[in-house]
C-alpha cells in the first residue's frame, strides 16, 4: 500500500463545495475593493464589492476585518485561475426575500434609509433587497421634489411582493393616511367651539388659509382674518407661519377658524366713538355710484351718501373722491344692531339761513337711512 504524499493528505482533509452552497468563511484579508476569506477549501475565497452590497462604492476595509466570519455563498468553485468566486448579498437577497414575503402577508411596518432619489419615487434596501415606493405612495399629500427624503429613514409596508419580476413596492401614503386620521379622531374628541388653538399655516388660497392645529386642519376663511377687510389671504399669510385663533365652528371632521376676537371687536366701543354728532376722519375704502364707504377703523365703516359729500351739488362721489382720501364728517346717524354708521361733510357747516329749508327739503328726498350698507357690501363680494 502507497503512502499518501503530504500534498495529497492535505488535499484530502480540505472540504469539498458547490456552486450555491452556503458556507463560512474568515476574513485572512481585505481591501477596499475585495475580501479574501479562508473557507476551508483548498482555495480562498474571493468576495468583491460588487458581491458584497448593491450599495455603491463602499470600502469594505470599514465593514469587515481580519478575524471576521461571515456566511457566504458560492458562485463559481473555480473562475479559470483557481479562485472560489463568492457572492454576500445574493444569499442576504435570498434571505431578504422571505422577510419581504413575510413583512408583505403580515402587513408589518418596516423602516430603512432612502438609498437613491428617483425621477418617479423613493428606492430602499431591505436586507439587500431593493424596494421602490412611487413618487404617489411617499406622502399623503403631492410633492413635487422629493429630494429632501435623501439619507433619511422612513417608514412603510409592502404593498406588492413579486419576487418572479422582481419587484417590491412599499407604501408610505397609508401610514401617514392612518395616522393622521387618528390624531384627527383625538383632535375632534378634545377640542370645543370657542378654545383658543395655535397652528401651523399649510395652505394659503384666494378664499382662505388651512391650518395645522395638530392633528387636523382648520379653514380660517378670508372673512374670519380680521375685524376688518382683507383683499388677498396672500398677502398676510405664508406656508409654515404660526397663528393663534379661535374655533368659530365644528361640522363633523370640518373645523372653521377665526381671528375675529371679541375682545377686539371693533364695535364693542363704537357707540361712544362714534356716537351721533361726533365728528370722525376715516379714508374712503370703497366707492359707489350714490357714495363712498369711508373706514373709520378696520372693521367699521361708514357711508358718506352722495349729498352728505358737499354743501355744493355733486353728480357722482367719483368727481371729488377716491379710494384712499381722508375725509372728515359728522356722524348723522348711527345703528348699532345692524352695524351701519352715516356720516355727512356738509352737516359740518352751519347752514345759512336762506339755504335751512331747502336742505330740510332736499333731505327729505334724498333718504340717506334707505341705503342697505350690508346688502351693498354683499353684493360687492359677490
Amino acid at each position: 500500500m502507497s503512502e499518501l504524499t503530504f500534498e495529497q493528505m492535505l488535499e484530502e482533509s480540505l472540504k469539498t463545495i458547490h456552486t450555491g452552497e452556503v458556507v463560512e468563511g474568515t476574513v485572512i484579508d481585505v481591501k477596499p475593493e475585495e475580501i479574501v476569506l479562508n473557507i476551508g477549501y483548498k482555495s480562498d475565497g474571493i468576495l468583491t464589492r460588487n458581491e458584497y452590497t448593491n450599495e455603491p462604492n463602499v470600502d469594505l476595509t470599514t465593514v469587515v476585518k481580519p478575524g471576521d466570519t461571515m456566511e457566504v455563498k458560492v458562485l463559481k468553485v473555480n473562475d479559470g485561475e483557481g479562485q472560489v468566486l463568492l457572492t454576500y448579498k445574493r444569499l442576504a437577497a435570498d434571505r431578504g426575500n422571505k422577510r419581504i414575503e413575510e413583512a408583505f402577508n403580515n402587513k408589518e411596518v418596516l423602516t430603512a434609509k432612502v438609498s437613491q432619489v428617483l425621477e418617479g419615487g423613493l428606492s430602499v434596501v431591505v436586507d439587500e433587497v431593493r424596494i421602490f415606493i412611487p413618487a404617489s405612495l411617499v406622502s399623503d399629500v403631492y410633492e413635487k421634489d422629493l429630494s429632501k427624503y435623501a439619507g433619511q429613514e422612513i417608514q412603510f409596508v409592502i404593498s406588492e411582493y413579486n419576487p418572479k419580476r422582481r419587484r417590491y413596492i412599499g407604501d408610505r401614503k397609508q401610514l401617514l393616511v392612518a395616522e393622521k386620521a387618528e390624531k384627527q379622531q383625538k383632535l375632534l374628541e378634545s377640542i370645543h367651539v370657542g378654545d383658543v388653538v395655535e397652528g401651523t399655516v399649510k395652505n394659503v388660497t384666494d378664499f382662505g388659509a388651512f391650518i395645522d392645529i395638530g392633528g387636523a386642519d382648520g379653514l380660517l376663511h378670508i372673512s374670519e382674518m380680521s375685524w376688518g377687510r382683507v383683499e388677498n389671504p396672500k398677502k398676510v399669510f405664508k406656508v409654515g407661519d404660526t397663528v393663534k385663533t379661535f374655533i368659530k365652528d365644528i361640522n363633523g371632521s370640518k373645523i372653521a377658524l377665526s381671528l375675529k376676537f371679541e375682545d377686539e371687536n371693533p364695535w364693542k366701543d363704537a357707540a361712544v366713538k362714534f356716537a351721533v354728532g361726533n365728528e370722525v376722519t376715516g379714508k374712503v375704502a370703497r366707492m359707489t355710484d350714490f357714495g363712498a364707504f369711508v373706514e373709520l377703523e378696520p372693521g367699521v365703516d361708514a357711508l358718506l351718501h352722495v349729498s352728505q359729500i358737499s354743501k355744493e351739488h355733486i353728480e357722482k362721489p367719483s368727481d371729488v373722491l377716491k379710494v384712499g382720501d381722508e375725509v372728515t364728517a359728522k356722524v348723522v346717524d348711527f345703528n348699532e344692531a345692524d352695524k351701519k354708521i352715516s356720516l355727512s361733510v356738509k352737516a359740518m357747516f352751519a347752514p345759512e339761513p336762506k339755504e335751512a329749508a331747502q336742505e330740510a327739503s332736499a333731505e327729505d328726498d334724498e333718504d340717506v337711512a334707505s341705503v342697505d350698507i350690508d346688502a351693498v357690501i354683499a353684493s360687492e363680494e359677490q
